[in-house]
């Protein structure tokens, strides 16, 4: 196939598109570089150097794999960019990473809320109109996430829900209750997508991603500039990440509250499984499929826990501290979402391990100096003073 891989820059886009270029597939990406521009504003980087996408581009095409192809611009504020990747490049499955990922960076302020939304809702809003217009029969896969349902008390279907009030039934879009400016943008594109599919026949897969954890995939692994992010600050790092880094750094895990928030959780290499598994068995023409993207679900307390033992078992002295939460959640909640569509399309999974979490430590101590420990403690709360 010829795939598009939107945002491929960034922590996944890199190794889905290598996956795919691994496989045979014809491949290209697309990326406006914001992402390192938002790390530079933050102040914080990754804690392993990540070489600049020519150069990365450049060493995956000189590995003697299936050549990449590479389109520097802006999605969301240029649509004609948009149209012209389209244009050149004829999609039949378009792999759409390319959005601001962080629900704190989207609570910072006014600025940054605006620039999350019209980031992320207007690039998918081009992304359909160019589908439309050039490619109107390619599979659109958007990377949703599981926060956009909140954690309702009841249990979570797969983007659809069967209902019945009054004495009639439907079937409708399950209701959303995201927990930041970054969710809700989310949520918007679901909506907008499912809109293309009812009325232009657009077909889509919207995955609802769990938090993703590890770095290391088969492509990654081939050539030292291949590597992928690793996040462990309080905007762009997730809770593993930063409970690892902490442990490393001789800080107390900050667990937000009682750290009884449940989330579901996947390593990265079924990440690109389920895409593949996504792209191999695309949704119909007007369908608008929901695939709940986890294979595990763990509470905060459950992953400091975790790496509280793999940190000592390595010879570390680690602590947990229950820090003021910052975000406004539920802290103890019911968590039952559905994740069958894509077991039963063959995802075979690689579930946490004590094993693998002492492996994640053990690599942070290789760049233990690198580790900056202003960035750790949370700045950005949701109810500003």
């Amino acid at each position: 196939m010829r795939i598009l891989v939107l945002g491929g820059d960034g922590y996944l886009g890199g190794p889905t598109a290598m996956h795919f270029a691994k496989k045979g597939h014809e491949v290209a990406i697309a990326d406006n570089l914001s992402k390192r521009f938002w790390e530079a504003e933050l102040g914080v980087a990754p804690l392993f150097h990540i070489p600049p996408l020519p150069k990365r581009a450049r060493a995956w095409n000189e590995s003697g794999e299936k050549q990449i192809k590479v389109f520097v611009g802006d999605i969301a504020h240029n649509h004609r960019f948009a149209y012209s990747i389209f244009e050149d490049f004829r999609p039949e499955a378009v792999i759409h990473y390319a959005e601001q990922p962080s629900a704190p960076y989207s609570m910072w302020s006014r600025l940054h809320a605006v620039n999350t939304q019209v980031n992320n809702v207007a690039g998918t809003l081009n992304v359909l109109f160019a589908m439309r217009k050039f490619t109107p029969d390619a599979h659109l896969i958007k990377l949703g996430t599981m926060g956009e349902y909140g954690t309702p008390n009841i249990d979570i279907e797969e983007g659809w829900i069967n209902i019945e009030h009054n004495g009639r039934k439907d079937r409708m879009l399950f209701p959303k209750q995201p927990g930041s400016f970054y969710h809700l943008s989310k949520v918007h594109d679901s909506h907008n997508i499912e809109f293309a599919c009812r009325v232009w026949g657009i077909r889509s897969t919207d995955l609802n991603q769990g938090v993703v954890y590890g770095t290391d995939t088969n492509e990654t692994e081939l050539h030292s500039d291949l590597i992928t992010s690793f996040h462990y600050d309080h905007v762009f790092g997730t809770a593993l990440n930063r409970f690892a880094t902490q442990a490393v750094a001789g800080i107390p895990l900050t667990v937000y509250g009682t750290g009884g928030q449940k989330r579901g959780f996947l390593n990265i290499k079924d990440t690109l499984a389920c895409v593949e598994l996504a792209a191999l068995n695309p949704a119909k023409p007007g369908e608008f499929r929901v695939f709940n993207q986890f294979t595990e679900t763990f509470s905060v307390m459950d992953l400091a826990e975790r790496v509280k033992r793999a940190g000592e078992s390595l010879g570390l002295s680690v602590k947990i501290e229950n820090h003021p939460n910052p975000r406004v959640e539920k802290e103890e909640h019911h968590y039952n979402p559905k994740n069958t569509s894509l077991m039963s399309l063959g995802l075979k999974p690689h579930y946490l391990s004590d094993d693998f979490v002492r492996g994640m430590v053990k690599k942070i101590l290789s760049a233990k100096e690198s580790i900056d420990h202003h960035v750790v403690h949370p700045t950005i709360t949701w109810k500003q003073n």
